[in-house]
């Protein structure tokens, strides 16, 4: 070789991209065959299903000038160079079987049935607390009722003709009255009929009952039993209240009888005083004597009509 020539092999020779440069296209470098850039790398197309994976690739011989391709490592082996699509994360169909989720072939998500069989169980809990709670209601309810009410009288009770029945009115017994004529009056009183208004048979009513020592007494008979009982007094008064002495089986009652001005009567208009009182004594069985009288303290301006019984502790 002579100074200035090294030989047929250039440097632009041995440089693929030598045809880039000046010097390089003035001494004749092409482009080299087979695609852009370095040989086989881009161009190589393969038709789909014609790789067969675990063979080994043929071995590329190198040309002068040209780069050589790095064989691609044997299937399932690592290379630096190349890896098949697949292997990579999401790429290609998997070549292997994929580790599936306990239980089944493919993921569970919430544990749905966990869930509803614990629903179904707080619901039966629920209606099971609810039948609990109803039947102990019952029971209760049924306690309450078995209790007896208490027969002990109360001092005194009157009550206005608006007031309403305390007492179930289909458990009442039928039991006596008496009229003003079948009394047997005591001191200075005296039947009359002259005042209008009177329930009586006839219209007949008690007065003159205005003083000390005047009285009226019934003797009632067919008393069913030992118990506590209303006896209705129907009576007029005009002006200031008044009250009696009640007496039963010759003992005195609690408090004397209030016979007030219900019907708000002006003073002497009798006619318009027509009123019902009531007081709750205690009767035995059988024969039974109840007496009103006038006694000191007392005010006893009324006329009396009627008296009646009925059972237990009621306002009408």
């Amino acid at each position: 070789m002579t100074p200035g020539n090294n030989g047929a092999s250039t440097p632009e020779d041995d440089d693929p991209f030598g045809y880039l440069y000046a010097d390089g296209q003035a001494n004749g470098a092409q482009p080299p065959s087979g695609g852009y850039g370095y040989p086989n790398s881009v161009s190589r197309v393969r038709t789909v299903g014609e790789r067969q994976y675990g063979q080994q690739p043929p071995q590329q011989t190198a040309q002068y000038g040209q780069p050589t391709v790095p064989q691609q490592g044997a299937y399932g082996q690592p290379n630096a160079h190349y890896a098949a699509p697949e292997t990579f994360p999401g790429g290609g169909a998997p070549t292997g079987n994929r580790q599936q989720a306990p239980g089944g072939g493919r993921g569970r998500g919430p544990n749905t049935k966990g869930l509803l069989i614990g629903a179904v169980a707080v619901v039966a809990a629920v209606v099971i607390g609810i039948a609990v709670a109803m039947s102990q209601g019952d029971s209760d309810d049924g306690n309450q009722g078995g209790g007896q009410a208490s027969t002990a009288p109360t001092a005194s009770a009157s009550a206005s003709p608006s007031e309403s029945s305390s007492g179930d009115a289909s458990n009442e017994k039928e039991l006596p009255t008496v009229d003003a004529k079948a009394l047997r009056l005591g001191g200075t009183a005296a039947l009359a009929s002259d005042v209008q208004g009177a329930e009586a048979d006839g219209g007949i009513y008690v007065g003159n009952l205005n003083q000390v020592g005047n009285s009226v007494t019934w003797s009632v008979n067919g008393i069913p039993e030992d118990g506590t009982y209303t006896l209705f007094a129907h009576y007029s008064t005009a002006g200031e209240d008044q009250s009696m002495t009640l007496t039963i089986n010759g003992k005195k009652f609690g408090s004397p009888l209030s016979m007030k001005n219900y019907a708000k009567a002006a003073d002497g208009d009798f006619a318009k005083g027509w009123t019902t009182t009531f007081a709750w004594p205690s009767l035995t069985k059988g024969t039974n004597t109840v007496t009103l009288s006038c006694e000191n303290g007392d005010k006893c301006n009324v006329l009396l009509d009627q008296l009646w019984l009925k059972a237990g502790q009621v306002k009408k």
